[in-house]
């Protein structure tokens, strides 16, 4: 395949011309157009880094091939170890304009959009799994015995078996023909989720910085990358900040973020600290980048070629789908082995006339397939296709089907603040030094009326603001009034950027002062750091002096500073216990009122190491941030998203605790959290020594789970990130029992901490956030929410993502609810007639010598049709009641199938159903052939010619009449089956399938197709020589019909017992 590659490669020729690289060695030669030039002598070996993949790409490969040819071509590319200038000329760019927009669509054109082809589906190894897979393999089995049935065993040969081999083949294709179908449809239904998914990236083009999807970048293109970013193509890094990095772990594994470098070439392309790859995340720092390689082109498109998917472990609703299904079968394998056992030890000895091995084999075959819940796997993936639509319609994304029953169990949700719960559309509203504080709009107007520049104060805190900030209005909106432009960059800069433009003098400040280093804010340090000549005529000095601004969190900030600009005296003053007790106040009052605080400082410093050298950034990082002198504090307000409020009372009613978890400051958090909810006590919260206290007071033995409300701290509990560094066991066996808890000034870990925790105490934790910060936790959760404008590497991280407002996740754990809810209604309707019906008729021929009341043909037609319809109509339900009102699931006790179900789908309704359809079948014999019941108890092989004066050919004339009068009266009866159980407690008086609040036409449409299906089992000529079924008399059509109705009026009374009994014996083996 290497070779294949490289020969493809090396026959694609130049299309830029070679004037262009004249400075470039002459042992370059072209790889293909617009991508690149290589090495050919170099002769490099994979890096540790990629080697357990390259052993899993060459071990995908057939034959004992190896790809060695597809790793040299990345080890021969000189992306990396080209200066920038060269790299520039190569693709005749300029870091500052990027390519024209000429360039860029010639070179899409020629390279193709920047996506990476999808695998093709192995469909054989689909279609065997559709033919043979899940309860298919054992329908194959009855195929096999059937067919041996037919011939040899049977002679002359069977017709009815064959018929039975057939139709068992029928149902095996209409079930693998269903599962493709689904499959398809889920396939297109979970694209088009992702597909609404945001993928772009800040692009320098034409000379304009704007916003393009990653699918439209081109080689040659100029990005820019910040924290938080996916990197969009293969790049060569052009300018990093000092402190920028990578997480690459999903193509190599390793969990060590990579240090991204300019200078730092590496050996090889794919090692190299100066290229970033597509794929990969940048988790700190910001980066400028040169787009070499696209698409398929890329490492991560050549390694998606080789590659096979990863084996999905089985979801929480798979695997209870999987515990229901063994015990059904386990069941229906002791049923079978019983019938071989006693037919083998028993009849075969004593009445081998009444039961031969082709009728033994075809009545244990014929019940096995009947127990089998064919109609299960169809209704469980429809009913998940279908709420994933539903979803979609309320702006809830689930990434994959299963998260939707997931987020049905969660019990804590840990909400990030900033652009979660708020609007992420910061505005400054305070500014303000240590001894005066201004509305924003009073600051501006005091820096406007400062014609003669007495308010140095004033203007100084002004210039800091401006130069001490990373984000940029995007140049296709720069025409726009500044309340309309787009920015790139986050919402703090973004708040600071538009005040400082609003205030005047931000362009001329920018364009008068040239950064050289920066710093950039990550949620580790808490401050960002731009570094300017302080010597405009000495700037390109190897250590010039500088000026450094630094902006950041004041209680991280605060231990720095030295001194202060007075606004008062205009001058710079000592910063002394009494300066600091006033801004400390003015903090404070603005936290409590729920600003964000940011502190503003510089300094003049002269570094020690020179400009560009491995020392200066550690050196500046350490030292450029000592002796600040304070500029001014700036307040920032996010407002609270209008629906959070809504949102978290009802997440909270749901039983579901609605924890804040937020890197701001404490007294700030606080604010926003009772503004919406988080935090309802009037008194003060709790705080690390009130956990510390009661400690000391924890019994010896466990504590009792947190689940349930009367074992909870009925109090509210503000932490900061201090405070969970001295955290025991202890302390989180406390603090995990709070109802309300605001964690406040937490790092990454510190966050993912407290998700770990959580879980560890009995609690399924969603994470619901925005910023690569939340990425960890996002991660670990048991659902991981991400927002829709947050950062690619939260979405990525996420399980799911809200597109709309944040009151949708509302919708969501409704609809997970609603899931479970409807798959148990699905059981509860199968079980009765499908399993439990069915089993009797075999039981009473084998143990006790009635003729067979049901047979095999007619049970497979119930089990794989005639249920079919109106079960997968359960499916349609809306809620019976308002779910939220309900606990959370817990996964662990509160199974899809339980001990309640089986009591009412077996001892309850499968019993009144049993009974009914043996009596109408021992109704119709007595009636129309004169046989009592007594007579066919024990008959075995007296039911034979001469038996009540009838000759053979009327005996098995009355019995194949009475087995379809079992078939029918069972259909019908499951009509009053269907209509009690698509309510658990509420009357169907106060339900009905047919006002609006519960309407559901697909109920009259699955009996429809049942009683249609069984018409046409009954009446059709074909059908009853075929299958031996005969025409029924009328009126035992009917009669089951009062008989459905008094199914549905003994469960009405147990509803009402429940109702109005709730402790009543009956309420509580009630499901």
């Amino acid at each position: 395949m290497g070779a294949e590659i490289d020969a493809e490669l090396g026959q694609e020729k130049s299309a830029i011309s070679r004037a262009r690289f004249g400075d470039i060695p002459e042992d370059l030669h072209s790889v293909s157009p617009g991508l690149a030039y290589h090495d050919s002598t170099g002769n490099h070996s994979l890096p540790i880094g990629f080697r357990t993949l390259s052993i899993q790409v060459t071990e995908s490969v057939h034959h004992g091939k190896t790809n060695d040819g597809v790793v040299d071509f990345f080890g021969t590319l000189i992306f990396h170890s080209v200066d920038v200038k060269n790299l520039c000329n190569m693709f005749g760019i300029s870091p500052n304009s990027g390519l024209d927009n000429v360039a860029a669509a010639r070179n899409i054109q020629r390279d193709g959009k920047n996506t990476i082809a999808q695998a093709k589906p192995k469909y054989l190894w689909k279609l065997l799994g559709y033919l043979f897979g899940g309860f298919c393999s054992i329908l194959w089995i009855g195929v096999i015995v059937f067919f041996i049935c037919w011939r040899p065993l049977s002679n002359p040969p069977s017709p009815t078996n064959l018929a039975l081999a057939v139709l068992t083949l029928l149902v095996i294709l209409f079930q693998a023909s269903f599962s493709a179908f689904q499959d398809w449809s889920t396939s297109r239904i979970m694209n088009s989720i992702l597909d609404l998914l945001p993928s772009e990236c800040v692009v320098i083009r034409g000379g304009q910085t704007t916003r393009l999807p990653a699918s439209e970048l081109a080689v040659g293109d100029v990005v820019m990358l910040s924290v938080g970013n996916k990197v969009p193509a293969d790049m060569r890094l052009i300018e990093t900040s000092n402190d920028v990095r990578f997480d690459r772990a999903v193509l190599t594994g390793e969990s060590e973020e990579i240090e991204g470098s300019v200078e730092d070439m590496g050996e090889t392309f794919l090692e190299a600290p100066n290229i970033a790859l597509m794929g990969t995340h940048v988790t700190n720092g910001v980066a400028k980048g040169v787009v070499v390689l696209t698409g398929s082109r890329t490492v991560m498109g050549r390694i998606s070629k080789l590659t096979s998917t990863t084996k999905i472990k089985p979801t929480l609703i798979q695997q209870e789908i999987m515990r229901f299904t063994r015990i059904i079968i386990y069941c229906t394998i002791a049923l079978a082995l019983s019938i071989v056992i006693i037919w083998c030890a028993w009849l075969r000895r004593d009445h081998l006339a009444f039961m031969s091995l082709v009728s033994m084999l075809t009545n244990v075959m014929g019940c096995i397939i009947a127990f089998i819940p064919v109609g299960m796997p169809i209704a469980v993936t429809v009913t998940l296709s279908l709420i994933a639509r539903r979803m979609k319609s309320i702006s809830v994304l689930p990434k994959t089907l299963s998260t939707v029953e997931t987020l049905g169990c969660v019990t804590v949700i840990c909400s990030d603040k900033t652009g979660t719960l708020t609007q992420n559309k910061m505005s400054v509203i305070s500014a303000g030094f240590v001894d005066e504080t201004f509305t924003a709009q009073e600051f501006q107007n005091t820096l406007e009326n400062d014609k003669a520049g007495d308010r140095a104060a004033v203007r100084q805190f002004h210039q800091a603001a401006v130069l001490c900030n990373g984000a940029t209005f995007d140049g296709a909106t720069a025409h726009l009034p500044l309340a309309d432009r787009e920015i790139n960059g986050d919402a703090t800069d973004g708040a600071i950027l538009r005040f400082t433009e609003a205030s005047g003098g931000a362009p001329a400040i920018r364009n008068a002062n040239s950064q050289f280093f920066q710093i950039p804010f990550n949620s580790r340090n808490k401050w960002m750091l731009t570094m300017y000549s302080a010597d405009k005529d000495n700037a390109s000095a190897k250590r010039p002096e500088s000026l450094i601004f630094v902006k950041g969190a004041p209680d991280v900030l605060l231990p720095k500073c030295s001194s202060y600009w007075s606004s008062l005296s205009n001058d710079i003053r000592t910063f002394n216990a009494e300066a600091k007790a006033k801004l400390i106040a003015t903090q404070e009052k603005w936290s409590r009122g729920g600003q964000r605080v940011i502190l503003v400082c510089m300094r003049h410093y002269t570094p020690y190491a020179s400009f560009g050298s491995n020392d200066f950034g550690p050196e500046i990082t350490r030292s450029g941030i000592e002796s600040l002198t304070i500029v001014g504090l700036l307040g920032l307000m996010d407002p609270p998203r209008i629906e959070s409020a809504n949102a978290v009372s009802e997440c909270r009613r749901a039983g579901i605790r609605f924890f804040m978890v937020t890197g701001d400051f404490g007294l700030t958090a606080a604010a926003i959290a009772r503004q919406i909810g988080i935090i309802t006590n009037v008194s003060d919260p709790d705080s690390l020594a009130h956990v510390t206290k009661q400690v000391s007071e924890l019994p010896g033995r466990p504590l009792p789970s947190s689940r349930d409300p009367k074992n909870r701290i009925q109090r509210s509990l503000v932490l900061e990130g201090k405070d969970l560094l001295l955290f025991t066991k202890g302390h989180w066996d406390v603090a995990s029992r709070y109802e309300e808890i605001v964690f406040a000034r937490t790092t990454p870990e510190q966050k993912l901490s407290i998700v770990e925790a959580l879980q560890a105490r009995d609690n399924v934790v969603a994470v619901t956030g925005d910023g690569v910060n939340d990425a960890p936790a996002l991660k670990r959760a048991d659902v991981g929410v991400a927002v829709v404008t947050g950062s690619d590497v939260a979405m990525e991280a996420s399980d799911l993502v809200l597109l709309g407002s944040f009151d949708s996740i509302v919708g969501g754990i409704r609809l997970g609810r609603l899931v479970f809810q409807n798959l148990q209604k699905v059981i509860a309707y199968l079980l009765p007639a499908g399993s439990w019906s069915e089993a009797w008729p075999v039981v009473l021929n084998v143990y006790f010598g009635v003729p067979l009341p049901l047979s095999s043909f007619l049970m497979i037609i119930i089990c794989c049709f005639t249920d079919l319809a109106p079960c997968l109509s359960l499916i349609m339900e809306q809620e019976e009641f308002d779910l939220l009102t309900l606990p959370p699931r817990n996964h662990v006790t509160d199974h899809l199938i339980t001990l309640k179900i089986y009591i009412q789908t077996y001892f309850f309704i499968g019993m009144m159903e049993m009974v009914t359809a043996h009596a109408m079948f021992f109704l119709y014999m007595y009636k129309y052939a004169g046989i009592p019941v007594h007579a066919l108890f024990f008959a075995f092989e007296k039911y034979a010619d001469g038996f009540y004066g009838h000759s053979l050919e009327e005996l098995t004339r009355f019995n194949a009449v009475g087995q379809c009068v079992f078939f029918v009266t069972l259909v019908i009866l499951q009509w009053g089956n269907i209509l009690s159980v698509r309510n658990k407690r509420l009357s169907i008086l106060q339900a009905d399938p047919i006002r609006p609040q519960r309407r559901n036409p697909w109920l009259v449409l699955g009996a429809l197709i049942a009683f249609i299906i069984a018409v046409f089992v009954t009446e059709v000529p074909g059908i009853q020589k075929l299958f031996g079924t005969a025409p029924v008399p009328i009126e035992f059509w009917l009669i089951p019909l009062p008989l459905a109705l008094g199914i549905l009026f003994m469960d009405e009374i147990r509803k009402l017992i429940v109702r109005v009994f709730p402790n009543s014996p009956v309420a509580k083996i009630s499901w």
